[in-house]
């Protein structure tokens, strides 16, 4: 028996547990021994295959044979849905933990239906290389694997496991795998069609099972007709009983197998009864039914008995458990082929009709392909809206399926949750003007009298807080806010229940609005309450746009440690269920590089910002936008680039309302160029319209207004800083530097001196090296003093660059490191920086290579990155080589 698996496949939906089972073995089957040893030969080779026709015999084959070791065996029947690499793996790791070779948490687990994360596969590579006891790995069916992704995926697993998997493919088709270097390596077991095709004495001992007695050479006769095809002998077995004189009937049928097949299909189907043949007519558009849906589709009540009957009678109707059933895959092909010349127009009804039960009973995904397939977009757009699973189209999860699906549906659907549907679709690819006019149209059609008002106004309202946030609008997120918290009384709390990612993701689209909008405490209050989401893979995508605009927060505040942890966790959380890096918006990218300036590691700051370069354009999101030209201005400017770093820092994007924030930083930018290019009074006359609400700006401007020769302003914009601001070390320092220049010009060089040395304190804890390096010359005096000198050294320059000039990152002393190294680590990483391969390391350590690929791990997590070549140029900016 397999047992529970209570998790969830990364659409969301509950783990099919059939497809972990071995199939049933018929009352009619018989064992060939001369496979089953040939199959044993697969304990010694990485990779096996059985290759053969439809009906062929190699699913059972497989599992009589897997039934029999003694070894943990993981099964999975591959169905369609497997193409997408995050199901398929998802799968995958569910069979092992279903036969018990149960993946530990540091494999994870995929969250994106589309795509799977290296370090994943990596990681299930590792564990299984390590197990004592290897896994058979045995996938069925694996023809409906068409994604050449995955098929690499599969190799790379395979190589790295080495002794601790063994896998064994079932399939129609030749696998993408290269078969060639595994046969001329003697590291592939091949059972193929011909030596799948039963002999004579086999077909004998078949129709024996059958209740049938055919001498050999009629059986040799009847073998040569059907090519020993498994599905022909027991068509013809079934057939024949049905025949008054049945070694007649076997002794002269004759046909080519294509015909073989069509003709016992269809002596099969019209040797049941009308009620019989009806049912299986009907059914054949269902890939799994249970009893209930097949009345539900024949309008009838006798399905269970019916489909007892067929599986008891061996008639190409399988038992899966749990009530469901499932046709042969070519009994049903031809079935409904039959269907379409039998009984025309009838497959969009039964779509229909299936459709209809399966909503009732829950099954949306199930639902919403039955609806497409009849070509009722108004209930299948329904479905989605009412059973409140719009957010689906932006949790990464089961977008892209819902997109294509709906993607077929045309402008005859005009239903008010088709128009939802139409908006959601559009605004998820950032589509602004369609989006935004198909969202007019569908809550015009909302009225009071529309039925399951509220499900579909609560997915309005979300879509509204998107599209404020896309266009810059914090009063419009405000509304659908307001809206959503009265809607959610009106909606039965199972569906907020089992949608948990519809709140995340309001929550953070309007804590994006109140960040844009300079409400910086309310969006934190939004945001970290969408960071904490329930829901697992289901809230992925919202609570990691959550955690990194609180981190964007944090760095606006000036904390630039707590900005980097929260970005270092959003960027944890994507590699742990999967996805790749950066993702979404990329804001965790660019608070690592704003980081990344203000304590001068400068060519990370510029890889971080080259990562970011690849995401995709024109989203229209204004917070990234503004993230991206801050930390880009700020960098351009550190490397003397002027005006480059005014072109830079204006967002590329329109928003409805100003951002404070944003435009502060702009200006800042262009009055730092002012002043960096010698025109004092220019920038001067920048900061008259800066709103210096926000501490952080407010500092930048005073340090600019001092450097401009105004002490007076510059010290009136300190003093206009509010008590009991969240104000963090970032900000502080530098008006404590201020301040000390401010002092040190009056003559105050005792001031000057205590303020310098609370500022190195606080940049020390947080590596902030930036406002030292462009104070100015004259700190140079004061830091050569004996107190000062200390307070710096280890961590900054002995000296402070002259005016103008930019102190090069390798005269620098080492910097303070948040996460030490272990000194296994650190020996890792050295042999890394010599070139070496992982093989070569752990020999030189004298350990294994899973204890190599462990600390390579480890080192890559502290260090922030995801190969070799950036680990090592990683650790020389830090001074850790």
């Amino acid at each position: 028996m397999v047992p529970a698996v209570p998790y969830a496949d990364p659409q969301g939906d509950p783990f099919l547990r059939t497809r972990f089972a071995l199939p049933a073995r018929p009352a009619t089957f018989l064992r060939r021994q001369r496979l089953v040893q040939h199959l044993d030969q697969a304990l010694g080779t990485p990779l096996a295959l059985v290759n053969g026709p439809a009906g062929a015999g190699k699913t059972l084959l497989a599992a009589d044979w897997a039934a029999g070791l003694r070894q943990p065996v993981a099964w999975l029947t591959v169905e369609a849905g497997d193409r997408r690499p995050g199901v398929f793996w998802a799968y995958v790791l569910q069979a092992l933990r279903a036969c018990g070779a149960s993946a530990s948490d540091v494999v994870g687990a995929p969250a994106d239906a589309s795509r799977v994360d290296r370090k994943l596969l990596a990681a299930l590579a590792a564990e299984l290389n390590e197990r004592d006891r290897p896994v058979v790995l045995v996938l069925d069916e694996y023809d409906r694997m068409t994604d050449p992704e995955v098929t690499k995926q599969l190799e790379f697993v395979l190589h790295h496991a080495g002794r601790g998997l063994h896998l064994v493919l079932v399939t129609r088709t030749e696998p993408l795998l290269p078969l060639h270097r595994y046969r001329a390596a003697g590291e592939l077991t091949e059972i193929r069609a011909a030596e799948l095709a039963f002999t004579p004495e086999e077909a004998v001992a078949l129709l024996e099972l059958h209740g049938l007695s055919l001498p050999v050479p009629a059986a040799s006769a009847l073998v040569d007709r059907t090519r020993g095809w498994a599905a022909g002998l027991r068509l013809s077995a079934l057939a024949a009983l049905e025949s008054a004189d049945p070694e007649l009937y076997l002794k002269e049928f004759d046909a080519d197998r294509s015909t073989v097949a069509d003709f016992l299909l269809a002596e099969v189907l019209r040797g049941q009864p009308e009620e019989t043949q009806g049912l299986l007519l009907r059914v054949s558009v269902l890939e799994r039914f249970s009893p209930e849906l097949a009345n539900a589709l024949t309008l009838r009540t006798d399905a269970e008995p019916i489909l007892a009957g067929l599986h008891r009678d061996n008639a190409f109707v399988e038992y899966l458990g749990h009530s469901s059933y499932q046709l042969h895959p070519l009994f049903r092909e031809i079935l409904r082929a039959h269907l379409r010349v039998r009984l025309p127009g009838l497959e969009p009804e039964l779509h229909r009709r299936a459709a209809r039960w399966l909503r009732r009973s829950g099954f949306l995904p199930e639902t919403l392909a039955h609806g497409a397939a009849a070509g009722d977009w108004d209930f299948a757009a329904g479905a989605l809206v009412d059973d409140l699973a719009i957010g689906q189209l932006f949790t990464g999860l089961r977008s892209d399926d819902l997109t294509q699906l709906f993607s077929h549906m045309g402008p005859e659907a005009r239903s008010p949750a088709t128009d939802v549907v139409r908006a959601a679709r559009d605004l998820s690819r950032h589509d602004l003007d369609h989006g935004l006019a198909r969202l007019r149209l569908a809550e015009e059609h909302l009225t009071d009298d529309a039925p399951d008002l509220a499900a579909a106004q609560l997915s309005c309202a979300l879509l509204e807080a998107l599209a404020a946030r896309l266009t810059g609008c914090p009063p419009r997120a405000e509304r659908a806010a307001v809206a959503a918290d009265d809607l959610r009384q009106e909606v039965p709390a199972h569906l907020l229940d089992k949608h948990p990612e519809l709140t995340a993701l309001l929550l953070t689209h309007l804590g994006s609005a109140r960040l844009w909008a300079g409400r910086f405490e309310d969006a934190r209050a939004a945001l970290t309450t969408a960071a904490a989401a329930p829901g697992g893979a289901s809230t992925v995508l919202p609570r990691e746009d959550a955690l990194e605009h609180l981190a964007l927060l944090d760095y606006l505040d000036g904390w630039l440690g707590r900005a980097e942890r929260k970005a270092l966790a959003a960027v944890a959380e994507m590699e742990r269920v999967g996805l790749p890096q950066p993702s979404g918006s990329g804001i965790g990218q660019l608070v690592l590089a704003a980081v990344a300036v203000d304590r001068h590691e400068l060519g990370r700051a510029q890889a971080l910002l080259d990562e970011t370069a690849r995401l995709p354009a024109g989203t229209h999101d204004p917070v990234p936008a503004a993230g991206r030209a801050l930390a880009t201005a700020r960098l351009l400017l550190v490397r003397g680039k002027a005006r480059a770093a005014v072109d830079a820092a204006a967002p590329d994007v329109s928003a409805v309302v100003a951002s404070p924030w944003a435009t502060s930083r702009e200006a800042l930018v262009t009055a730092a160029a002012h002043l960096a290019e010698g025109r004092p009074d220019a920038a001067a006359e920048v900061l008259q319209g800066v709103p210096v609400d926000q501490p952080g700006c407010a500092v930048e401007a005073a340090a600019i207004q001092l450097a401009a020769g105004r002490t007076g302003a510059a010290i009136d914009l300190l003093d206009g800083i509010r008590a009991g601001s969240r104000a963090g070390p970032a900000v502080t320092v530098r008006a404590a530097l201020v301040r000390a220049q401010a002092a040190e010009g009056a003559g105050d060089t005792a001031t000057a001196r205590r303020l310098v040395a609370h500022a190195l304190l606080d940049a020390r804890r947080e590596r902030l090296r930036r406002p030292f390096l462009d104070a100015g010359a004259w700190l140079r005096p004061l830091l050569a003093t004996a107190p000062l000198h200390e307070l710096a050294a280890g961590w900054l320059t002995p000296g402070s660059p002259r005016h103008g000039e930019r102190p090069r990152p390798e005269a620098l002393p080492p910097p303070l490191v948040a996460v030490e190294l272990s000194g296994r680590e650190r020996d890792v990483l050295e042999r890394l920086a010599r070139m070496m391969s992982t093989e070569e390391v752990a020999a030189d350590l004298y350990v294994s290579v899973n204890t190599v690929k462990t600390h390579l791990k480890s080192v890559y997590r502290k260090l922030a990155v995801n190969r070799r070549g950036d680990a090592v140029r990683r650790a020389r900016d830090l001074r850790l080589l």
